[in-house]
């Protein structure tokens, strides 16, 4: 589509532009991009590109910036990635090692938002929809601690609201009629097979089976973003000049599930993935860009962890910085 000469002047312009955050004027792009080029013949080169789509000129300026199109063939074709220097490295393999996978999560969340000065999202593996065995214990009269441990070993909790108080006893009685009899199986199941079995129970009983087993379904089919230094955007001019888009992108932090369906997406990739500005209805900022990479455990992909940040993000580092969390997240949870 591009020839050389309007690819390297492409290249140069979102370089520089990346940067200094300053529109990119011909003559800046005579001194760097290497050129034996006249004024002029930069100037009608440029036009072309803006002709194209993949650059547009502000209207104080006489410089050209990229568009969300001119990125995405950036990424796409001119991108050359830097490699992480050793001390990042080391502080990435020092910093995933935690042995609980939930503290593993968060550390590399952490790690996404401090490397890359943006925020760091990792969506946590789906868990397994069984429970080993359940407990009940009394909040207050009518409000009972569901405590689920699924099938991996971790801990889950919900709280029921129940019509009337219920004894000990009647809490370890229903507990052990769960652990006793659907153990292995998942809420989902459990509700199929104990429709057939509440008609020949004690009539105070059957409200408590049913709220524990809506609220361990609630709870098995729940996926959660861990999103790390949202505060860290705020600090981004082309962001923080805009606070009511900045105000719906820390809505979507917040409510996640926009977020938790573009992580999902990514799932699927081979490897890195970006997502540029409007591309995706699920950012709701143009001034946005996500990259994000799949991670795995023996081999099989269970989540994806990502930056957030503004498209005049600096690609060639953030890319390495991703990848390398979510091998070195792999790595660990594999050996966890």
């Amino acid at each position: 589509m591009l020839n050389d000469r309007a690819r390297i002047l492409l290249k140069t312009l979102v370089e520089r532009y990346i940067s200094e955050g300053e529109p990119v004027g011909s003559r800046t792009l005579s001194k760097h991009a290497g050129l034996d080029l006249s004024p002029a013949s930069i100037r009608n080169i440029m036009a072309d590109l803006e002709e194209m789509g993949f650059v547009t000129s502000p209207h104080t300026s006489a410089g050209r910036v990229p568009t969300p199109r001119g990125y995405r063939f950036f990424v796409d074709t001119l991108l050359t990635v830097r490699p992480l220097a050793q001390i990042e490295l080391s502080q990435l393999e020092h910093s995933l090692t935690a042995s609980d996978p939930q503290r593993l999560m968060t550390a590399a969340s952490t790690l996404l938002s401090d490397l890359s000065q943006f925020a760091g999202l990792v969506m946590t593996p789906r868990r397994s929809p069984a429970f080993r065995q359940v407990e009940f214990l009394s909040l207050s009269d009518k409000r009972i601690l569901l405590i689920i441990v699924t099938m991996e070993g971790e801990v889950e909790n919900r709280v029921i609201l129940t019509d009337k108080p219920y004894s000990a006893s009647a809490l370890t009685e229903a507990a052990n009629y769960f652990n006793q009899n659907f153990a292995g199986h998942s809420f989902d199941q459990v509700r199929s097979k104990l429709r057939d079995e509440l008609g020949r129970m004690r009539d105070d009983i059957t409200h408590l089976m049913s709220a524990a087993v809506d609220a361990g379904s609630q709870a098995a089919s729940q996926e959660n973003v861990v999103v790390s230094g949202s505060r860290k955007l705020l600090d981004v001019q082309e962001l923080s000049s805009n606070m009511g888009s900045l105000r719906r992108l820390f809505d979507a932090f917040e409510q996640k599930t926009g977020l938790l369906q573009l992580l999902d997406q990514s799932r699927n990739a081979a490897g890195v993935q970006i997502f540029i500005g409007g591309e995706s209805d699920l950012l709701p900022l143009d001034e946005c860009s996500l990259v994000t990479a799949p991670y795995s455990v023996d081999g099989q992909v269970v989540g994806t962890l990502g930056v957030v940040g503004p498209t005049r993000m600096a690609y060639e580092r953030v890319v390495p910085i991703v990848d390398v969390t979510a091998k070195l997240l792999s790595s660990a949870l594999s050996h966890h």
